[in-house]
């Protein structure tokens, strides 16, 4: 397969994946995909090798996006706002209507556990591929998970109480 195969192939997957770690950030997530497939492109023939390149690139968009988060607490950005572009806007929009509360809801995690929730719920990684691409243990993959789901659902009980009343 070419490099240009496999962006046509996988572009719009990966996006989303960073668009989700960046916390809705289209340009950051456009940005996080653009780093990680010139570093791809850079050593193909060593990506194509390890036999599967989209978790490859997938890997190197995860750990630039921790890198991005970590500055971000030394240096705190503007909060994410519900006129926040995504990546999917257009014919899709209407299908995605719920994507602001999530994006809020993963803003509220520390960045591991961001991660972990975004490869293993959205990517739909096993907990040993996700323990392989993050170079982590499979306890922690899995902590990372059930903690990261337990915050989701306080925030989204926080959200559905607002919207109540």
């Amino acid at each position: 397969m070419s490099f240009e195969e496999f962006v046509q192939g996988c572009w719009l997957r990966l996006l989303r994946t960073a668009w989700l770690l960046v916390g809705g950030d289209q340009a950051a997530a456009e940005d996080l995909l653009q780093m990680a497939l010139e570093h791809a492109e850079r050593h193909w023939g060593r990506v194509c090798r390890s036999g599967d390149p989209e978790r490859y690139v997938r890997r190197i968009v995860a750990n630039a996006a921790n890198d991005r988060w970590r500055r971000a607490v030394r240096r705190p950005g503007r909060p994410l706002g519900p006129g926040d572009a995504d990546p999917l806007a257009g014919d899709q929009a209407h299908a995605l209507a719920g994507w602001g509360s999530l994006i809020r809801a993963l803003a509220e995690l520390p960045p591991r556990q961001r991660t972990v929730v975004v490869l293993r719920y959205y990517d739909d990684l096993s907990e040993a591929e996700l323990a392989d691409v993050l170079g982590c243990s499979l306890w922690e993959v899995k902590s990372q998970a059930s903690r990261g789901l337990a915050r989701l659902r306080a925030v989204a009980g926080v959200e559905a109480e607002r919207a109540r009343g």
